[in-house]
C-alpha cells in the first residue's frame, strides 16, 4: 500500500511539473511570436509573466531568459536608428543657421568653443553697459551682465523688468569680476542657463517688449535693452535649444551602444551563439 501511494505522489509530481511546463511554454510561445511581429513590450510581458505564474518551470525560465536579451537587444539597435535619425535632422537644422552667428574659440586653451550674435562681439560693443548672451558647442548657454561706468557699482545680480511690471531676477552669480582699463571701471556677472532664475526665458518671451535692466549691487544703475539686444537673446536661445538638443542625442545613442555591448556579453556568458542572436 506504501509503495502505490508512494508512486501515485511521484505520477502526481511528474504529471503537475509537465503541466507547469506546458503552460509556461505556451506563454514561451506567444513571447516568441510577439518578438518576431516586433512587439517587444508584449514579448517581455509574456515572458515576465513566466517568472511569475510558473517559478518551478526552470527550463521555459531559462529560455525565457535568453530571449528577452535578445528582444533588450533588438529594441536598443531599434533606438539606435531613431536616435541616428533624429541626430541628423537636428545637425541639418543647426547647419542651415550657425552661419548667422560669430564663432568664437581659443584654440589654445578651449576645447569647446561659443557662438554669439554678431552684434555682440567685443570689438563692436566696447565702453557699453548690456547683456551678453552666448551658448557653447555642447549647448550650454550664459548671459553676462556687463557694466562699464567711471566708479564701481559692484553689482552680482541683475533684474529685467517688463513694460506691464512683470520681472525675473537673478540669484547671485557664481562668476564675477572686476577690472579697471585707463580708468573705466568694468564688471561682469555670468549665469548659466538653468541656473539664472528664468531670466533667459523671461527674455525670450518678451523679446518683443522694451525692457529695463536693473543691476543689483551697492549702488543703483539701470539701461535698457537695444532691440539688437534683444535680438541675440532670442537667437542664441533658439541655437541652444538646437545644440543641447544634439548633446543629449548622443548621450543617449552612448547609453543604448552601451546596453547593447552588455546584451552582448551576457548572451556570449550564456553560451548564446552569435549566428544565432543576429539571427533573430
Amino acid at each position: 500500500m506504501k509503495k502505490l501511494i508512494l508512486l501515485a505522489c511521484l505520477c502526481g509530481t511528474l504529471f503537475s511539473c509537465e503541466n507547469v511546463e506546458k503552460k509556461a511554454g505556451e506563454k514561451l510561445k506567444t513571447a516568441r511570436e510577439a518578438f518576431e511581429r516586433g512587439d517587444y513590450n508584449e514579448a517581455k510581458i509574456q515572458i515576465d509573466s513566466i517568472k511569475i505564474l510558473y517559478p518551478k518551470a526552470f527550463e521555459a525560465r531559462r529560455e525565457g531568459i535568453g530571449l528577452m536579451q535578445q528582444v533588450e537587444l533588438k529594441e536598443q539597435e531599434k533606438t539606435l536608428v531613431y536616435l541616428d535619425s533624429l541626430l541628423q535632422k537636428k545637425q541639418a537644422e543647426v547647419d542651415a543657421i550657425k552661419g548667422k552667428f560669430t564663432f568664437e574659440k581659443d584654440a589654445e586653451y578651449q576645447k569647446i568653443g561659443n557662438y554669439l550674435h554678431p552684434s555682440q562681439v567685443v570689438e563692436k560693443n566696447l565702453h557699453r553697459s548690456f547683456l551678453r548672451f552666448q551658448v557653447n558647442e555642447a549647448g550650454q548657454m550664459t548671459m553676462t551682465s556687463i557694466y562699464c561706468g567711471p566708479s564701481n557699482i559692484h553689482h552680482i545680480s541683475v533684474k529685467v523688468v517688463a513694460p506691464d511690471g512683470s520681472f525675473a531676477e537673478t540669484p547671485a552669480s557664481k562668476d564675477s569680476y572686476e577690472t579697471t582699463d585707463l580708468g573705466e571701471k568694468i564688471e561682469k556677472a555670468d549665469y548659466k542657463l538653468g541656473e539664472d532664475g528664468n531670466v533667459i526665458g523671461f527674455l525670450y518671451l518678451n523679446k518683443d517688449k522694451n525692457i529695463k535692466v536693473n543691476y543689483q549691487g551697492e549702488r543703483p544703475y539701470s539701461t535698457t535693452m537695444s532691440p539688437a539686444d534683444r535680438q541675440a537673446v532670442a537667437s542664441v536661445y533658439e541655437l541652444a535649444q538646437l545644440l543641447s538638443s544634439i548633446t543629449q542625442i548622443k548621450k543617449e545613442m552612448e547609453e543604448a551602444n552601451l546596453k547593447i555591448e552588455f546584451v552582448k556579453r551576457k548572451m556570449q556568458e550564456r553560451g548564446t551563439p552569435k549566428e544565432e542572436a543576429q539571427e533573430k
